[in-house]
């Protein structure tokens, strides 16, 4: 019976981000929020740490390139993640979160997010999350 109460959970937590779905097309113009891609299928992802209850405002539009090469590291396509140049300076906390957090990622092998990081102007609020995510995404 376990399995299925997380499942019920799981269940819930995606209606309720899916809920958040309007307002992230309005608010990425229907774009992914990482690479610009626009008429693909985009996906809701929820930029660490995830809290308890889904927040709208940890949440990005990608499309499912992006989605992919987050999930599986070990895949980044560089080539794929020159859109950062662009993306790193968003407006919007999460994607800019998600943005820095790629490109430290990718930055031993691409000199141009080592550049990208060593430019991007972060406030601190942006610095505290970047940490905050990346402790959460060590503990996996």
């Amino acid at each position: 019976h376990k399995m299925s109460k997380g499942g019920d959970k799981h269940k819930a937590r995606l209606n309720e981000l899916s809920s958040f779905g309007k307002d992230l097309a309005r608010r990425s113009k229907s774009h992914c929020e990482l690479c610009d891609n626009h008429g693909v299928k985009l996906v809701i992802h929820e930029v660490p740490p995830v809290a308890n209850e889904p927040e709208l405002e940890h949440c990005i539009l990608v499309c499912e390139t992006c989605q992919e090469q987050i999930k599986f590291p070990k895949s980044l396509d560089i080539n794929h993640w020159h859109c950062l140049h662009t993306s790193i300076w968003t407006e919007v906390p999460a994607a800019q979160v998600m943005a820095v957090l790629i490109a430290k990622q990718i930055a031993p092998k691409a000199p141009f997010a080592e550049e990208l990081l060593d430019q991007v102007y972060l406030e601190e609020s942006i610095q505290t999350w970047v940490g905050d995510a990346e402790k959460s995404l060590a503990k996996k």
